[in-house]
This record gives C-alpha cells, structure tokens and sequence, in this order.
C-alpha cells in the first residue's frame, strides 16, 4: 500500500506537513533495517539499551540494587579496610587513569580534535554528530542523575573525588555515547570489515574500562556503571540513526528511494 500525505487546509499545513514527514521517515528507517545490518543492529541497540535501563531504574528505585551493588564493592577492597583496594599498586595507578578517559576535560578535548578534523575533510554530518550526541549526552546524563538523586558509595570507598547524583554513572554513559559513535564513524571510513570491527570493538572496550574503574575506584555502585552503558549506547544509536535519516533526506533521490 502506497503511503500518501492527504491535502490539508493552509493553515494546517505545518502542523501536517511535520506528521508526514516523521510518519514517512519512520517508515523509512524500518525498511532500511531490513536490508542494512548497520540500521537493523542500532535499532537492536536502542530497544535493548532503553529496556536495560528500564529494569536497573526498577531494581534501584525498590531499593533492591543496594545489596548486590555493596557486595560487589566489598569484593573489591581489602577485608575490614573500606580504603584499601584489592590487587598490585600498578593497578590502582591504571584505574584512576582509564577514569579520567570519561571525564568532561578529556572527553570534550577529544570531541573538539574529532570535529576539526572532520571538518577538514568537509564531513560536516559526522562532525555535528558527534558534538550533538556529546551534548544531548551530557543533558539526558544530569536530567536522570537529578531524578533519580542517588547517593554515591561512601566516602570510605572513594579513592578519587566525586560530586554530583550517582546513578547513572555519567563516565560510563558519556564514554560510551562519544567513543560508540567514534567507533562508529571510524568504521564508516574504512570499507575493510577487520578495520570496522577494529574500531568497534577498540570503542566497546574503552567504555567497558572507563565504567569499570568507576566501580573499582569507590565512586559508583554496578547498577550505576550498568545503567550508564545502557542508556549510553542507546542514545548513541538514536543520535545515528537521526543522523542516517538527515542524510539520506538531503541526499540525491536513487532508484532505491524512489521504490
């Protein structure tokens, strides 16, 4: 069936002339997940990541994260001494410095590196991405931190100063909306499948460690760093998955389009 935007009076044009367009681009964003494993594999992120963040909100706000979450931070310091962390000196070192990969200094520095050089190339589309997804990150971050106002593990276990609401952990979502879509830019580069799943997984893995030393370091509880992934790659996906539905509007008509 033909998908058709019926005529309107003017005065309602735009508020029609807007319906139309989500109505057919949202068709248009499925379709393609049918035949792009890229579009089929973000909507698949989105609707997991949102459902994760879903069920971990639940756990805490019933108060029934608070046990597992402070066995998990038990296991990770010294018996008896809330201070002293499990494993060599070499370690402690590396955790405080994989934390500082997702922080706001770092993190902003690298976005700014990553615009200018994709503004050189004139890869305007994949340069605002990038500094959009940064900064609606950034906002959905504090706006769920403020709802949710959890207090962060006691200051005992904190080896490295924080402030502000601890769920959910800001460094694990920041880390993972910026160097998801690095990894995902990255990978629009390269037509070499090993360099795709290079960059990939090289983004999962620094945003698994950047939420890990969170939790190593005393500042956050898991259900913080888990709740962070997951709202993390969501909205990276979203902000790609506009992005693809900005460029394909603007972008030449095809014989693929037209059908």
């Amino acid at each position: 069936m033909r998908f058709e935007c019926r005529s309107v009076p003017v005065t309602a044009i735009s508020q029609e002339g807007a319906r139309c367009l989500y109505r057919l681009d949202v068709r248009r964003l499925f379709a393609a997940a049918g035949r792009e494993i890229g579009v089929a594999s973000a909507l698949l992120i989105v609707a997991l990541g949102g459902w994760g963040f879903v069920g971990i909100a639940d756990e805490v706000v019933e108060g029934e994260a608070h046990a597992p979450d402070l066995a998990v931070l038990q296991a990770l310091r010294v018996a008896g001494q809330p201070s002293a962390l499990v494993g060599p000196e070499w370690l402690h070192v590396a955790a405080v410095d994989i934390t500082a990969l997702g922080s706001v200094a770092v993190l902003t520095l690298l976005i700014l590196a990553a615009f200018a050089f994709l503004g050189s190339l004139k890869r305007w589309t994949e340069a605002w991405l990038l500094a959009l997804s940064a900064l609606s990150g950034v906002t959905v971050s504090q706006g769920l931190k403020a709802v949710f106002g959890r207090e962060r593990p006691d200051e005992a276990y904190r080896v490295v100063e924080a402030v502000n609401a601890s769920f959910p952990s800001g460094h694990a979502m920041l880390s993972a909306v910026v160097f998801l879509t690095l990894g995902v830019l990255a990978a629009r580069f390269s037509e070499r499948r090993r360099v795709k799943i290079l960059a990939l997984s090289a983004a999962v893995i620094v945003s698994l460690l950047v939420g890990a030393s969170r939790v190593y370091l005393g500042v956050h509880w898991v259900s913080d760093v888990l709740a962070g992934w997951s709202v993390g790659a969501a909205w990276a996906m979203i902000c790609w998955l506009v992005a693809y539905l900005v460029e394909r509007r603007f972008k030449p008509s095809s014989a693929s389009d037209a059908t």
